[in-house]
C-alpha cells in the first residue's frame, strides 16, 4: 500500500509540472541549441589551395584539375610557344576540433606536366602544406562567420614540376561567409610570405565566391580570383623564372620580371551537387581575365568531391 501511494504522489506531481510548464508559467529544460546554421555552407571551388572556407570542418577534399596552358606566354618581353596541359590530383583534409578551430592540410598531391613546346614533359609531387584555422567570428544566429588560417608550405616537392624552390613559406588567409536564405557569399585574402625571397616571389590574393541554392540538391556558383606579385623572386630558380608573370595559385616561379604583369584574375563558373547530407561533388570552369599570354592559365577544369563526417 505505501508502494502504491509513492507512484500515485510522483505521478501527481509530474502531472502538475507538466500542466504549469504548458500553462507558461515556468520552461522545461531543453537541450543546447544545435550548430546547424552553417549546415549549408560549401566550400569554393577554385582556387583550391589558398582560399578557406570560414567555417571549420571536418572533411574530406579530392581534386581534379584539367589545367591547360596557354599557346605561348610572355617571357623577357617576347613571345615563346607553350601550350599543352598541366594534370593536378590533390587530396586535402581538415579535421574540426571544435566549431572555431580546425586542423589544415591545404596543398599536397600529383602533378602530370605536359607542354606541348619549349619545355619536356614532367611528372612529380607538389610542395605540402598544412597548419590551423580558427574561426573569431562564429555567429550561427546571423549565419556569419570570419576566420583566419595559417599554414606552412614544405619545399618537398619535385622540381621538374615547379615545387621544391627555395626554404618553404607560410601562407596566411583571412576568411569570411555569409548565409542569406538560398545565397552564399564567401570571401578569403592572404599572402604566400615565402623564408627565402630570391627563389620565390612575395604573393598576394583575393578570392569571392557567390552561389545560390536553386534546389535542395544544385548550387550554382560563380568566383571570381585575384593574384598580385608584391616582391619579385631573382628569376634564377625555375626553368621558366624569367616570365613577365607569376604562376597563380598553384605554382611560384621565383620570376624576376613579374613586374611587367603584377596582376593575374580569373573567373570560374560551375556547381555544386548535393548526393547526401555527408558528400557532394562539384565542377566548374575557369578562365584568366586578364592576358592569357602573362599568366600559365589558358582555361581550367576542376572536378572535386567533398565528403563531410
Amino acid at each position: 500500500m505505501t508502494t502504491t501511494k509513492k507512484i500515485i504522489g510522483l505521478g501527481l506531481s509530474s502531472l502538475t509540472l507538466l500542466n504549469i510548464a504548458t500553462a507558461g508559467d515556468i520552461s522545461l529544460p531543453t537541450a543546447p541549441a544545435s550548430n546547424s546554421g552553417f549546415a549549408n555552407a560549401i566550400p569554393s571551388i577554385s582556387n583550391p589551395t589558398l582560399a578557406e572556407l570560414a567555417v571549420p570542418q571536418t572533411r574530406i577534399h579530392a581534386l581534379a584539375i584539367q589545367h591547360k596552358l596557354p599557346s605561348s606566354i610572355s617571357i623577357g618581353g617576347g613571345q615563346v610557344a607553350l601550350g599543352g596541359d598541366v594534370n593536378v590530383f590533390a587530396l586535402q583534409i581538415e579535421y574540426a576540433l571544435n566549431e572555431r578551430l580546425s586542423i589544415i592540410a591545404s596543398k599536397d598531391g600529383f602533378i602530370d606536366f605536359n607542354p606541348d613546346n619549349t619545355l619536356t614533359d614532367q611528372t612529380g609531387f607538389a610542395n605540402v602544406a598544412a597548419g590551423l584555422k580558427y574561426a573569431f567570428i562564429y555567429d550561427t544566429a546571423n549565419q556569419f562567420a570570419a576566420s583566419i588560417a595559417g599554414s606552412i608550405e614544405l619545399p618537398t616537392g619535385n622540381r621538374d614540376v615547379f615545387q621544391g624552390y627555395g626554404d618553404g613559406a607560410v601562407n596566411l588567409t583571412v576568411s569570411t561567409l555569409k548565409l542569406k536564405d538560398k545565397w552564399q557569399f564567401s570571401t578569403a585574402t592572404g599572402l604566400h610570405l615565402p623564408f627565402d625571397t630570391d627563389a620565390e616571389s612575395v604573393t598576394g590574393f583575393a578570392s569571392a565566391h557567390v552561389s545560390y541554392r536553386l534546389t535542395e540538391r544544385i548550387t550554382p556558383i560563380f568566383e571570381v580570383n585575384w593574384f598580385r606579385v608584391l616582391n619579385e623572386g631573382n628569376g634564377t630558380e625555375t626553368p621558366i623564372s624569367a616570365t613577365d608573370f607569376e604562376g597563380g595559385d598553384f605554382f611560384n616561379l621565383g620570376s624576376s620580371n613579374a613586374g611587367a604583369n603584377r596582376d593575374i584574375v580569373t573567373a570560374a563558373l560551375g556547381l555544386r551537387y548535393k548526393i547526401c547530407d555527408k558528400t557532394q561533388v562539384g565542377l566548374a570552369y575557369e578562365i584568366p581575365l586578364t592576358n592569357e599570354e602573362d599568366n600559365l592559365m589558358d582555361s581550367r577544369i576542376t572536378l572535386d568531391l567533398v565528403y563531410k563526417f
